[in-house]
Parts: C-alpha cells; sequence; structure tokens
C-alpha cells in the first residue's frame, strides 16, 4: 500500500546524515577477508601514510632502529605499566633526539578513545612538519593492531579531510589491523560529525 505523504525535501543548509552513515560492520568488512577472518600484522612496522609509521612496542622500544629509520617523534597510544600496555616516557628517548607523546589507553570496546583523536591528529601534524617537513612520525600501541592504527586513521580524517572509509583503507593496505568495535563505533561518530560540519564529503 502507498503512503500519499508528500515528499519531504530538506532544509538547504540541512545533510541527509543518513546518506553517510557509516556502520561498525561495513567497517569490519573492510578489514577482514570476507569470511569474517582478520589477519595479525607480519612486520613489525609499516609505513601506512608517507613518513607515517604504525608499528609495535618491540621496535618502539629499540632506539638505535628508530634512528636508523629517521624517526624524529613517537606516540605511544598504549602508556602505562601494565601487560597491554608499552612502558616508555620522554625520560626513556632522552639523548636520541626523538619527541615523545604518550597517551594511557587501553584496549577495550569500552575505552574512550576519541578524547585522544585531536591531541593525537595535532601530534602527528607537527611531527610531519618538523626540519621542514622532513620529520617522522612512529605510532605504536603493543601489536600496532588496534589502538594506533586508529589514532592515525583519525588523523587523516581530521587532517586530510578523508572519509572513515577511505582513511580506514588506506592504512590497511600498508599494514593489518584490526581496531576493536568500540573504536570503530568511535570513527563512526567522527565520521557523522566531520560531515555535519561539512569538512568531509564521504564517497
Amino acid at each position: 500500500m502507498k503512503k500519499n505523504s508528500p515528499a519531504k525535501v530538506p532544509a538547504p543548509a540541512e545533510v541527509n546524515m543518513s546518506d553517510y552513515e557509516v556502520s561498525v560492520q561495513q567497517l569490519n568488512d573492510l578489514l577482514s577477508d570476507g569470511n569474517g577472518f582478520y589477519f595479525l600484522p607480519t612486520q613489525h612496522f609499516n609505513e601506512v601514510y608517507p613518513r607515517i609509521y604504525v608499528g609495535n612496542a618491540f621496535v618502539a622500544q629499540n632506539v638505535m632502529r628508530l634512528q636508523k629509520l629517521g624517526v624524529t617523534h613517537i606516540l605511544n597510544a598504549a602508556e602505562g605499566n601494565s601487560f597491554m600496555h608499552v612502558n616508555t616516557s620522554a625520560e626513556f628517548y632522552a639523548g636520541s633526539g626523538i619527541a615523545y607523546r604518550g597517551m594511557q589507553a587501553s584496549d577495550t570496546d569500552h575505552f574512550d578513545l576519541s578524547v585522544f583523536f585531536e591531541e593525537a591528529a595535532d601530534f602527528i601534524e607537527k611531527a610531519l612538519a618538523h626540519k621542514d617537513g622532513k620529520g617522522k612520525v612512529y605510532v605504536h600501541c603493543r601489536e600496532g593492531y588496534s589502538r594506533s592504527p586508529t589514532l592515525v586513521i583519525a588523523y587523516l580524517m581530521l587532517r586530510h579531510g578523508m572519509d572513515v572509509r577511505t582513511a580506514l583503507a588506506v592504512v590497511r593496505q600498508k599494514r593489518e589491523i584490526g581496531p576493536n568495535d568500540g573504536f570503530l563505533r568511535q570513527l563512526c561518530q567522527l565520521n557523522e560529525r566531520l560531515v555535519r560540519e561539512g569538512k568531509i564529503r564521504p564517497k
């Protein structure tokens, strides 16, 4: 049975958000192989965007390796001393010439990582501008699988105007990642906010 209700015309300044809504399931589909299987990282680290590396704690704690890579800044998305965190600090890198920023985030669905999105984006942006645009930043958590790639995806959305699917695909193309569903939900919410503000135009 047809409803004879008049067609809804959105106000000129309004964005029809339903056209741009992205679900956690859609993001998981981009991350998995089509059969619901996810892949663990095969490398300690990967350059996921020019001069932005995502990696694990093993390399983060190897100052000589970082210096060989030319890393100028390090962002620890898992600062802390529990088993699931990485216990480094500015003192750990003292004298190495590497600038440090730590964020005490936990890799659980209910942890609000979005409170760090802007701070992380600022740090990455400043890192890349270092040495007249020759800085390199190593963004890590324990495995380089959930927390750190989420912060890099948020950076690409906030500073490069990418929608969440594009930003996630850019990182996934270079490294096997699997942010937890809570983090994916927070990226979806960021996507909606940026669309509303006219800062990204989803594909």
